[in-house]
């Protein structure tokens, strides 16, 4: 008989956690072990005919699950079997259909942090869950060196049917264009691009900064105000998300030398992160691995990454431009016990790692080739079979 397990956060095509559980549900939909449903409300899901089939006992046994919990409204569940649920930094549930705190049996603890964890956290942590799954290595070592006890790292995975090297359709043939995704925060250190594109943009007016900055969670964007670099972020009055245009436009860039693409669901990334020459990341931190960092190198991509935190787990040799010169980060998590935390890149670095790329086209395209080959151990398929084997051991415990 198959193994019941339940999913504590929606699936979607349309952020980071959304994108995991859709994936884990997608690679054990034929499964004989698993059986999957979520207890949350699921929306903005892009899914082809054949992953849609494929998907439907999922979603029939997640409509039946979500039906059942509505006797529960506001208060408390048990689900009487395996449940992942995602914690928050202070390793606390989030509430699932219906404003109900699911519990498991077990709860395995699923969680991606940046900032300091907090003994009440640890308590927590070692008292209600079996298991703690993290995204990186540094989140599990900062976990490790806090007291948490149980503590394994299951990688984010990504979609080689989508995610993988291809030709170039060229709209833009004569322009160069640098790729900058994540949430608008202070943390994805969008303000450190912009800082940095406006010099390079200077030497090159070919340059084009394409930006996918939509924030589900806009209150973070002011964050980026943080660092006092640049001017205000100013934000449309009608969506609340940051105004790239008119940012650059107060840091004297032109208006046709950049371009946002707004919210893009999962699967039409490929093609926009294929005609780009360079993708651009100084995080200040990453909890995970930094999904569309992993997504660009593996479409062979020039990928630029600072080399800190969650990064540091993608960065090999030459498959990728490391930004190795890290400072302490103004505000964020400063580390623990010889874990180091947050790191903040240079501009005039970032700057000439795009002058590299630019200037050393082969060099940029057989680091590219690397990273697409370094991507390969690093799938949706692990990630689920890696999930897997931890379901499994918890059950026979």
């Amino acid at each position: 008989m198959a193994e019941q397990v339940v999913l504590g956060w929606p699936i979607s095509s349309l952020h980071g956690w959304g994108v995991y559980g859709l994936n884990l549900a997608l690679q054990w939909a034929g499964d004989p072990d698993i059986a999957l449903a979520t207890a949350c409300e699921s929306v903005g899901i892009d899914i082809d005919p054949q992953q849609a089939r494929a998907l439907a006992p999922f979603i029939v046994r997640s409509v039946e699950l979500q039906n059942g919990l509505q006797k529960y409204a506001n208060g408390q569940a048990s689900v009487g079997t395996t449940l992942l649920s995602g914690l928050n930094e202070r390793f606390l549930l989030s509430p699932c259909m219906h404003n109900v705190m699911v519990m498991g049996n077990p709860t395995v603890g699923v969680i991606f942090f940046e900032n300091e964890v907090l003994p009440d956290a640890v308590e927590r942590a070692n008292t209600y869950f079996p298991c703690i799954v993290t995204g990186s290595f540094w989140n599990e070592a900062v976990l490790r060196a806090c007291g948490v006890k149980s503590v394994r790292t299951v990688h984010q995975g990504f979609d080689p049917a989508l995610f993988h090297p291809g030709p170039k359709s060229t709209p833009l043939p004569d322009r160069f264009l640098i790729f900058s995704g994540g949430k608008a925060e202070y943390r994805k250190a969008q303000d450190l691009v912009l800082a940095a594109f406006e010099i390079f943009s200077e030497r090159h007016p070919e340059a084009v900064l394409v930006t996918a900055w939509y924030n589900h969670w806009p209150d973070g964007i002011r964050s980026l105000d943080w660092s006092g670099l640049l001017p205000s972020v100013p934000l449309h009055k009608t969506t609340n998300q940051i105004d790239v245009a008119g940012w650059a436009a107060a840091n004297g860039i032109a208006a046709d030398r950049v371009l946002d693409l707004g919210a893009v669901p999962n699967p039409k990334m490929p093609a926009i992160l294929r005609e780009m020459d360079v993708a651009l990341f100084p995080n200040r931190a990453e909890g995970g691995t930094n999904l569309v960092a992993m997504e660009a190198m593996a479409c062979g991509l020039p990928v630029i990454l600072s080399r800190n935190t969650g990064h540091v787990d993608l960065i090999s040799s030459d498959n990728c431009y490391p930004l190795d010169d890290q400072g302490p980060a103004a505000r964020g998590f400063a580390g623990i016990d010889g874990v180091p935390g947050w790191g903040e890149s240079r501009i005039d670095e970032i700057v000439a790692r795009l002058e590299q790329v630019f200037t050393d086209r082969a060099e940029a395209r057989r680091r590219g080739q690397r990273a697409a080959e370094f991507m390969a151990r690093l799938t949706w398929q692990e990630t689920a079979r890696k999930m897997k084997e931890i379901v499994m051991e918890l059950r026979k415990a």
